[in-house]
């Protein structure tokens, strides 16, 4: 028994210090506008729908899982020969415990899409990007769920909601603003071969999300690098590795792995992708630790990719939650453009 409780607290310690990070959708390649603003425009067509959703520790907490949605729409112009301006609005919703400790966010996102390397005669297209958003957040809780020892009856010994929590605790942070930065580099070589690589520097202003009056705490600036890409295998048959590093004050996650493509030409342009990605963290110990393994399947149509994944929790955290981690959604809509004002992308 006690070894139970001693691997459900350092369980629970992956999940503490998860609550000081921003919230991170495993499937990161399908929610660009999150992972960094310089995504910002990078599709094939005129305008893009995402939506993204994820819920975690619903073994540990049944009725107070985290749940983490977002939303966001892009759209770009051409500007001169081959470059592009791109702008998009994203929204981010993140509750957790059984505090219903909710983060909102909401950006708006610009970027600048310069080709590179503009010869019509070159076989390939290249593109460097720069991007940024700014936006507003706010933080806030529900004590109705928690309770605090000044409400602990020793009479009785059990809790007495009717009590005063004795805490002077605001129900809600101050709404803040939120700046973000980054840059992208990428290159299409042909239909089924291309490179990427950015990063990104998110809360850049360290914005205030103190529960108490002139408190102190900051949000942590957090930075973000990623790569990946296409290789083929065949004209059908192609694997998209992807790897992203993201920090934020002590917290540092890895996620990488790679999705198998499969198209066959008669589908009419219809692909189905399958894919096994690792993550890396520090543990509550300073070290480093594989709390999962997520396991993904894409479904590609003309316009639309639906995408679904399921992480197997791992090492200490396999007893407490018998292997289940999290599952998460990923919706992703392409206006098509006309030929002539579309542009190549990576296939993310």
């Amino acid at each position: 028994m006690k070894l139970k409780i001693t691997i459900l607290i350092s369980a629970l310690g992956f999940c503490l210090q998860a609550i000081a990070q921003d919230p991170q959708f495993v499937q990161f390649y399908a929610s660009p506008l999150q992972l960094n603003p310089a995504m910002t425009g990078v599709f094939p067509g005129k305008w893009r729908v995402v939506a993204n959703y994820r819920e975690q520790w619903s073994s540990i907490l049944d009725s107070k899982p985290y749940k983490s949605l977002s939303a966001s729409f892009d759209a770009k112009s051409r500007i001169g020969r081959g470059d592009y301006l791109a702008y998009g609005v994203t929204a981010l919703r993140d509750q957790a415990g059984s505090s219903n400790y909710l983060r909102q966010t909401g950006d708006l996102c610009l970027s600048y899409m310069k080709e590179l390397d503009g010869s019509r005669y070159r076989q390939y297209e290249q593109y460097l990007i720069g991007g940024a958003s700014v936006g507003f957040g706010q933080h806030s809780l529900d004590y109705s769920g928690l309770w605090f020892s000044n409400q602990f009856n020793n009479g009785t010994e059990q809790i007495d909601y009717t009590l005063s929590n004795g805490e002077n605790i605001n129900e809600s942070s101050g709404v803040y603003m939120n700046i973000n930065a980054g840059l992208l580099w990428y290159a299409v070589f042909d239909d089924n071969k291309s490179l990427y690589f950015g990063g990104s520097l998110n809360h850049v202003n360290a914005p205030k999300i103190s529960f108490i009056d002139d408190g102190k705490e900051s949000l942590d600036m957090k930075w973000v690098a990623h790569v990946g890409g296409e290789l083929p295998f065949s004209h059908q048959l192609s694997i998209l590795p992807a790897v992203a590093v993201i920090g934020q004050g002590e917290n540092m996650l890895t996620l990488y792995g790679a999705n198998i493509r499969y198209t066959n030409r008669d589908w009419n342009e219809v692909a189905i992708r399958a894919g096994l990605w690792g993550h890396l963290v520090k543990d509550v110990e300073g070290g480093f630790a594989t709390p999962a393994t997520t396991f993904t399947a894409i479904l590609e149509l003309e316009r639309l990719n639906f995408g679904i994944s399921y992480d197997l929790a791992a090492n200490k955290l396999s007893p407490p939650t018998n292997h289940r981690g999290a599952f998460e959604l990923s919706l992703i809509y392409y206006q098509p453009a006309e030929r002539k004002a579309n542009v190549k992308c990576p296939k993310l």
